[in-house]
């Protein structure tokens, strides 16, 4: 007999329900992370609010485990579940710009990449992360962290409203002005709350920017690392740099002479001119030895943040540690270093994005995101193609964060945590919000509707 739950939704849903027996299935339920496999008894691919609004209702009706998928990027798997219902918002892809009030309404399907380009023709951006593959929404809600933070703050300090399903299906708007609580909780408290199914933001001046990857070889890991440390306070906040502990990759443009050899990378994106920002990036490199390859040049935005992309196509293992860091000492640097050249594969990696500057003049409890006096997010990623390989990047990955953390402060950004961090994980996270956002998950799901994410428990 048909599903009769699947059969359902098709009567309620404009939007097309697959459910195990469709051929287009298994292609549909794949993950981003290929470590993580499962199997949702239906999906709901939601062309609009009205469908959000059914597959809503119809979950909750019936009884089954709801998770929710936007852009699909999800490290931990977070956007699917096994024998419930995946409701799917990456058909939802509408960007509209408004370049008078410099203003992005943006759908829950979107990636960073669909944003970046509609701004682009308007000499406008958004602060959203590196990889133009991230969804919008699962960065958005877990806070947001990229090349314009410095400047201009986390992804959630430009957001000026959100579109929202709840879990009793009711459709509401959340600003400063509506459902403030709501909207307080939706910047940085992650997919608790509700369904968000429109984003409007804030976008800012960005058109051509000097960026690019600078990569040294692991021998001078610590003096890189160091220097970078000590540059980036001087640093205008136009710049938005990273360093991190990778590989050379094997394969064309990289210089086949180091291809598959450790190495430190500071890697960034100046928002003006080339000159400019070859002059400041020079106070840096005078005081370290020659790199590898030096590639920062003139480039749009949209091309810095999706410069990666290849090397991280859908379906690789993966597997996310995350610290927040205030301080790098010479030690932690060490151990960075040690831990890092004990890598499974060539893809693993280690980055510290900054959150200092704009992100840090925003007050504690202005938002859910509670870290403003961190100065980096760590994120540990154990990455490969080989599913064999899975065991061997968690190894890596829980020794590498235990060794560092030490060091570090108690939380995570949340879209660095993977689904075996304890609840208490996500409790240091929020710290001194944790209860506020309880409370407003009790008062908005009070029977935890939304609980597949990093989740927040109604108070009780």
């Amino acid at each position: 007999m048909p599903d009769q739950i699947v059969s359902a939704l098709q009567q309620n849903l404009r939007g097309r329900v697959i459910g195990r027996e469709d051929p287009d299935y298994d292609a549909v339920r794949a993950l981003y992370n290929g470590m993580i496999d499962k199997k949702p008894r239906a999906i709901a691919r939601c062309v609009d609010a009205a469908d959000v609004i059914a597959a809503v209702n119809q979950g909750r009706e019936h009884g089954l485990l709801m998770a929710i998928r936007g852009g699909g990027h999800n490290g931990p798997g977070l956007g699917s579940c096994d024998d419930g219902l995946m409701i799917d918002l990456s058909l939802m892809k509408a960007v509209r710009v408004d370049p008078r009030a410099k203003t992005v309404r943006v759908d829950p399907g979107c990636t960073s990449g669909d944003v970046d380009h509609a701004t682009h023709a308007f000499g406008l951006a958004v602060p959203f992360g590196i990889v133009s593959t991230t969804g919008v929404a699962g960065l958005t809600l877990g806070g947001g962290t990229g090349y314009l933070t410095r400047k201009h703050g986390l992804t959630i300090d430009n957001l000026l409203e959100v579109d929202m399903v709840l879990a009793d299906g009711s459709f509401v708007t959340a600003s400063e002005h509506e459902h403030p609580d709501l909207f307080w909780a939706v910047r940085g408290g992650g997919g608790n709350f509700g369904v968000v199914t429109s984003f409007l933001f804030k976008a800012h001046p960005v058109r051509m920017v000097y960026a690019g990857p600078i990569f040294w070889e692991a021998t001078h890991a610590k003096a890189v690392m160091a220097a970078y440390r000590d540059f980036l306070p001087t640093a205008p906040e136009d710049l938005g740099v990273f360093v991190g502990l990778k590989t050379v990759p094997p394969m064309d443009p990289f210089p086949k002479d180091y291809w598959g050899r450790r190495a430190c990378a500071i890697i960034g994106s100046y928002n003006g001119s080339a000159a400019e920002g070859e002059k400041l990036m020079a106070q840096l490199l005078g005081k370290l030895p020659a790199p590898i390859f030096n590639w920062m040049g003139e480039m749009p935005f949209p091309a810095i943040n999706s410069l990666f992309d290849p090397f991280f196509p859908k379906g690789l293992q993966w597997y996310w540690k995350g610290d927040f860091v205030k301080n790098l000492s010479g030690s932690a640097i060490d151990t960075h270093i040690a831990q890092a050249a004990a890598a499974p594969s060539d893809l693993c990696l280690m980055h510290l994005y900054p959150i200092d500057g704009a992100a840090q003049r925003v007050a504690k409890d202005a938002t859910a995101w509670n870290t403003r006096d961190a100065t980096w997010s760590m994120v540990i990623a154990g990455i490969d193609p080989d599913p064999h390989k899975a065991e061997a990047l968690k190894a890596w990955g829980r020794a590498y964060w235990k060794a560092v953390h030490p060091f570090n402060m108690e939380g995570a950004y949340v879209n660095f945590m993977m689904d075996d961090e304890a609840d208490g994980r996500v409790q240091a996270t929020y710290g001194d919000n944790y209860a506020r956002l309880a409370a407003i998950k009790a008062r908005y799901d009070p029977k935890n509707v939304f609980r597949v994410n990093q989740n927040i428990r109604p108070a009780t």
